[in-house]
């Protein structure tokens, strides 16, 4: 099964205590078809500029995916600049330009219809919910947001988060959303604007899943929370872009399995960790472009170990 994603492509200046580079290509909807596109296919719905050329796009088309939502405006692509000398748990901006992407309207091809797994990145919820219900035969949604996002237009926000399956968000945003300080009980208010199911990330902390009722076959059946590990590394270069490989890998494995069970939402989780693991040690998507599943499944298999509680 194939998922359309809906979001960014962009230009990144980066510095790091590693190094720096200047207009690499990033943006959610890159990382997370780059990532998803190990488990299945994949479609991109986004807006570039005329500074996208041929080199970047064959980033996507190496790796199969459906640019087919593409849309290419006159102008500058979104650029972003930012370092992480300070921390590397935390971008500091530099600078933010948003040039074509700030008029962007999400135009679905006829040939995207069909999706059956949708995951709207870190856009204007407006957009998001508008995708939604252009695409209304998705039987999963997935979705992200941001602080921006909830404090400044938290009302169309609200109106988004019923139509998501699944909410993918970090700690900070968790408490935002929330309003409450406590995970638990953050993670059960959100569970009540409407996701099924809310996964808050916690960078090199892993990751931990939240259910509601419904987000498996028996709506009665209740779930306890799921933590998943993050890999210990020997060094971060870049943490750009970690979070939206996560999301890239845990939900290419969802759409590639027969159905979706409480076994399957847990691999997801560690095949996501495993993905957002390999973006770190490279610049921009320079290791994304270059896995193999074999390197994937290894890695997956190294987490699995180090978690496994023996009886």
């Amino acid at each position: 099964m194939s998922i359309t994603v809906v979001g960014s492509v962009a230009f990144d200046s980066i510095t790091t205590p590693s190094g720096s580079r200047e207009r690499c290509l990033g943006g959610a909807a890159t990382y997370f078809a780059l990532a998803a596109s190990y488990f299945t296919s994949v479609r991109v719905v986004a807006v570039v500029g005329s500074d996208f050329t041929a080199a970047e796009e064959s980033v996507f088309t190496a790796r199969s995916i459906d640019l087919a939502g593409l849309e290419r405006a006159s102008g500058k692509s979104f650029f972003w600049a930012g370092n992480y000398l300070t921390s590397l748990n935390e971008a500091k901006t530099e600078r933010t330009d948003l040039n074509v992407f700030a008029d962007f309207n999400p135009q679905i091809p006829v040939s995207y219809l069909d999706a059956e797994f949708l995951f709207l990145a870190n856009i204007d919820p407006v957009l998001q919910l508008r995708v939604r219900q252009a695409l209304p035969a998705a039987r999963l949604v997935c979705g992200d947001t941001m602080n921006y996002w909830i404090n400044d237009h938290r009302e169309a926000l609200l109106r988004v988060l019923p139509q998501m399956d699944v909410l993918l968000i970090n700690d900070t945003e968790a408490r935002l959303l929330s309003g409450e300080s406590n995970p638990l009980r953050a993670a059960r208010r959100i569970l009540t604007l409407g996701p099924r199911a809310l996964i808050v990330k916690h960078g090199e902390y892993g990751a931990t899943a939240y259910f509601g009722p419904g987000i498996f076959h028996d709506p009665a059946e209740q779930h306890h929370p799921f933590r998943s590990p993050a890999l210990p590394l020997e060094e971060v270069v870049d943490p750009t872009g970690a979070g939206d490989s996560f999301a890239g890998g845990f939900y290419g494995y969802i759409a590639s399995q027969p159905a979706l069970t409480p076994a399957v939402f847990r691999r997801a989780l560690f095949y996501g960790s495993v993905m957002g693991s390999f973006t770190v040690e490279r610049f921009g998507t320079e290791r994304l472009q270059h896995l193999t599943r074999a390197e994937i499944d290894a890695r997956f298999e190294v987490l699995r170990q180090i978690s496994h509680l023996d009886a």
